[in-house]
């Protein structure tokens, strides 16, 4: 089941996805509804299906829920960490001992307002020439770290100016429309297997093939429980939090984003993330 949030009748409103039409889910949000399943102890795609109007409408999706708060996690696959020693230069091998050691990378992304939803623009810094897409899965979470579902995500990075200076990471990433979400979500009881997922990114440029990448999600070196369990060590992350797990894909410097560029993640289980690319601000 395909879950997500649609625009009707003036309100922001969750939804059941199925065969390209929108059930829409009267007087719930995404947020609403994963609360209640919770109260309730009704599994989340169990209740949707129960809620939502029998009528289907032509809608198209927006954010597949307004997360309270995003955070991200580095380091989470070989490729990932290799790059950025190499970008860095670090004979220590910064990002490599992350990779290695217990405590995983994790970041501050943003909230609701930096997010936009598939169709919506995803933003590149004035000040950054190497701004890249970072494909990644997504978890939904419930209340105490309780994975309630996942979606695909774009953690949309200016690169050269982490590369400057490591302690620049919070202006590499955060920042207007720099993260995409959707472009719906998946409950957790229907993707029992988030390790056996084909992902794959393409960047357009003019309707030519600028960049094409894959990785199965099977390359994960972190167990996503790990990566719930030290986010909210000491850290009560509200309900409704997404949690980045990390890109396998690297996109090279000649593949930078520029303006009018078309970035799409795909995985077939969940569906594809679209997004045109602007200058932010």
């Amino acid at each position: 089941m395909h879950l997500g949030q649609i625009k009707h009748e003036g309100a922001v409103v969750a939804a059941v996805f199925e065969s390209g039409m929108a059930r829409p889910i009267p007087a719930h949000n995404m947020l609403d509804l994963i609360k209640r399943s919770e109260v309730q102890v009704i599994p989340l795609a169990t209740l949707a299906a129960q809620l939502a109007t029998r009528h289907g409408e032509s809608l198209p999706p927006v954010l597949p829920i307004h997360p309270p708060e995003v955070w991200g996690c580095g380091c989470t696959y070989e490729t990932s960490s290799s790059f950025r020693d190499a970008e860095h230069g670090t004979r220590e091998g910064m990002y490599a001992y992350v990779y290695r050691e217990a405590r995983p990378e994790i970041f501050f992304k943003g909230t609701a307002r930096v997010c936009v939803a598939s169709g919506k623009a995803i933003g590149i810094r004035p000040d950054s020439q190497f701004t890249a897409a970072e494909p990644e899965l997504a978890v939904i979470l419930g209340s105490r770290g309780r994975v309630a579902g996942y979606t695909l995500a774009n953690d949309v990075s200016a690169w050269d100016i982490e590369r400057e200076n490591a302690l620049y990471l919070p202006q590499s990433k955060v920042y207007d429309s720099c993260c995409a979400l959707g472009p719906v979500m998946v409950p957790a009881e229907e993707l029992p297997d988030p390790y056996a997922l084909e992902m794959t990114c393409t960047i357009m440029r003019g309707g030519k093939e600028l960049f094409s990448g894959s990785v199965n999600t099977s390359k994960l070196h972190r167990r996503i429980e790990t990566l719930v369990e030290y986010l909210t060590r000491a850290n009560r992350v509200p309900t409704g939090t997404v949690m980045l797990t990390g890109t396998g894909i690297i996109v090279p410097r000649e593949a930078a984003l520029a303006p009018g560029d078309v970035v799409t993640i795909r995985v077939a289980e969940i569906g594809e993330l679209t997004n045109p690319v602007a200058m932010a601000g």
